[in-house]
């Protein structure tokens, strides 16, 4: 809970950082809350990622401008996939060798939609990153590492003793998958992929599933502060900015 609490505040600066971008900003305070909410609403429903669509909507909404409120969420969203698969080329030497080659083309698969899509809304995504990106790498890096500590805790839960590198590269190739928005609650593109990907490393698919439903139990206890924040009031629909950047204190609330 400890380390979630981190990786979230991380992820909501980042959010802030980038929504200030677009010109929706949202304090860091209101940010953390909303996070925190948007991370519960994700590991309990369907898809994994109703609660940041939701975020991004009533962001939005707030703002008055709910296309680049969602927007906001997207690239936001986005930039962290994108710095988490970045780790991952670069932790894929650690991977056994049967996994390597898989690892490096669906890596590089993805990578190359990244710079498609960056391409395409380059406009947007100057005005999103341009500014903070060296913030929102580091956020972005932080965040990650926090979600393989978890894994790392999780896997040693199950009596995992594999060495620490190879774990960690473990760790990021099954984090990434379990991105796919289409499970249900958090759960079945994480544990599929722990399942090919540890059995790949001759560790036992029924070990990967295992390692997978510990974190996932994990992440699901670590997201229940969500819960304090499930019916907060709405940040203030006005946009806030400081010289040089958002402001990070919590601004007048309305229901």
């Amino acid at each position: 809970m400890v380390v979630t609490a981190v990786t979230t505040a991380c992820g909501a600066r980042r959010w802030s950082l980038v929504a200030h971008g677009l010109g929706v900003g949202i304090p860091f305070r209101a940010a953390y809350r909303t996070c925190y909410r948007a991370h519960l609403l994700n590991a309990t429903l369907p898809g994994g990622v109703l609660g940041d669509l939701h975020r991004g909507y009533r962001h939005g909404r707030d703002s008055a401008a709910l296309g680049r409120g969602l927007r906001s969420v997207a690239w936001d969203r986005g930039s962290g996939q994108v710095v988490q698969a970045a780790l991952t080329v670069a932790a894929v030497p650690l991977l056994p060798g049967g996994l390597r080659g898989w690892a490096a083309g669906v890596l590089a698969v993805v990578l190359a939609l990244a710079a498609v899509v960056v391409l395409v809304g380059r406009r947007e995504a100057a005005a999103a990153l341009g500014g903070v990106w060296p913030q929102v790498l580091l956020l972005s890096a932080v965040a990650a590492s926090g979600h393989v500590v978890v894994f790392m805790i999780a896997a040693r839960t199950a009596g995992l003793s594999l060495s620490a590198p190879r774990l960690l590269a473990l760790a990021l190739l099954v984090l990434l998958a379990s991105a796919i928005p289409v499970s249900i609650a958090g759960w079945g593109p994480r544990e599929g992929a722990a399942a090919w990907a540890f059995g790949a490393a001759g560790l036992g698919a029924a070990t990967g599933v295992e390692v997978a439903v510990v974190y996932g139990v994990m992440s699901l206890v670590a997201t229940l502060p969500g819960i304090l924040v499930l019916r907060a009031p709405r940040a203030s629909s006005a946009v806030r900015t400081a010289k040089g950047g958002p402001v990070w204190a919590s601004g007048p609330t309305s229901s």
